[in-house]
């Protein structure tokens, strides 16, 4: 960057595409790569998306794929669409000056990509592009010695943003469209605010279900007796009357979450790591091994697990306590289970998860001439 700050009539072999010379060969090549990486990243989000919105057979045939491939070709866009701006400024120009990497080839690429996308992502794009600068300030300050770190910083701040968010998703009409699916997936639907229910009808309907259930005949099959002695041992146990998980005591409710959310973190590492996995399948095999026996694939398992149980743990202990169900616990099983990233540690899921707040706040306080 230094060099940038002159006015020294470099080429771009020697500034941008060191690998090779021609501009051409590396346009092709960067083309190829940043298309690999799109696929490689919106091919699970979209899945993953379209499972927790319980889209029906018809999305997965006509929709999924067209989906997928706008996103990527957004992406692929974006990357080289920026190599050739940046050969084009170094041929108009005759050399390169400080703004020509950044705003000169960076703006326009990133101009004739968005309009590639979709328009109902582009408000998205932008706030986590916008999170993503944040995040890159901070961390130049840090290194510069101007901006001082606190210790576990990005842990107290998905504490107080995973706090404020259940405390949404369990207020009336709080959350709404994806994040509620989205929490509601992740935290089970035994945790949705149920605000008209009092501990009386929430007891009559463990007594209603556990009569249907004793009414209803099971095939003495293997698996009819494993869950037999499953349902067995979840329901002799310590259950309060104002929650809503029937089939289970409190023990079990948190460890049957922490047991599923743990399982889905885990496969979904491993599916980030399969393009990375496979592309070495005949060169050198025994790297499949770590797309099962990867420390990331249990780290982001342990901190999902954890979170679950840790916020279904909090909000059986708090009923237990104050002998009702009020969602102002969810603030501190919110808040609690936000300990969680101790084991998956990321400012950046921290920083846009706030600024996704932030900007859910913005809107619903904003006037509608406004908007």
């Amino acid at each position: 960057m230094a060099a940038l700050s002159k006015s020294i009539p470099h080429n771009c072999y020697e500034i941008g595409h060191t690998w090779h010379p021609s501009c051409r060969v590396s346009f092709l090549q960067i083309t190829w790569g940043a298309l690999e990486e799109s696929l490689r990243i919106y091919a699970p989000l979209y899945l993953i998306a379209a499972v927790l919105r319980k889209r029906k057979l018809e999305y997965y045939l006509y929709k999924l794929l067209p989906e997928i491939l706008q996103s990527a070709s957004f992406l692929t866009a974006n990357g080289a669409l920026y190599i050739t701006f940046f050969c084009i400024l170094r041929k108009i120009l005759g050399k390169f000056y400080s703004w020509t990497p950044g705003f000169g080839a960076a703006l326009p690429a990133s101009y004739v990509a968005i309009l590639i996308e979709r328009k109902s992502r582009r408000g998205l794009l932008t706030i986590y592009m916008a999170n993503l600068a944040t995040e890159t300030l901070f961390r130049m300050g840090v290194a510069r010695g101007t901006i001082t770190t606190l210790r576990n910083g990005e842990v107290l701040l998905f504490c107080i943003t995973a706090a404020m968010y259940m405390f949404f998703f369990r207020c009336k009409d709080g959350l709404k469209g994806f994040t509620f699916s989205a929490l509601r997936f992740i935290v089970g639907k035994e945790e949705i605010p149920t605000h008209s229910y009092s501990p009386e009808t929430a007891y009559a309907k463990v007594e209603q279900k556990r009569e249907k259930h004793k009414g209803t005949p099971r095939a003495m099959s293997i698996i009819a007796l494993v869950r037999t002695l499953v349902d067995s041992v979840c329901k002799h146990g310590p259950r309060h009357r104002c929650c809503k998980h029937y089939e289970d005591n409190c023990i079990s409710y948190c460890i049957k979450g922490f047991i599923r959310m743990f399982s889905v973190g885990y496969l979904i590492q491993c599916c980030l790591r399969i393009p990375s996995a496979f592309r070495h399948l005949f060169t050198e095999p025994s790297r499949l091994l770590s797309l099962f026996y990867n420390k990331e694939n249990f780290q982001l398992g342990a901190f999902l697990g954890s979170f679950v149980s840790i916020y279904k743990g909090t909000s059986c202990f708090l009923r237990w306590i104050r002998n009702l169900d009020d969602e102002l616990h969810a603030i501190v099983a919110g808040f609690l289970a936000g300990v969680s990233m101790m084991f998956y540690k990321s400012t950046t899921i921290s920083m846009y998860l706030a600024s996704k707040l932030v900007e859910k706040n913005t809107e619903s306080t904003m006037p509608m001439s406004t908007r």
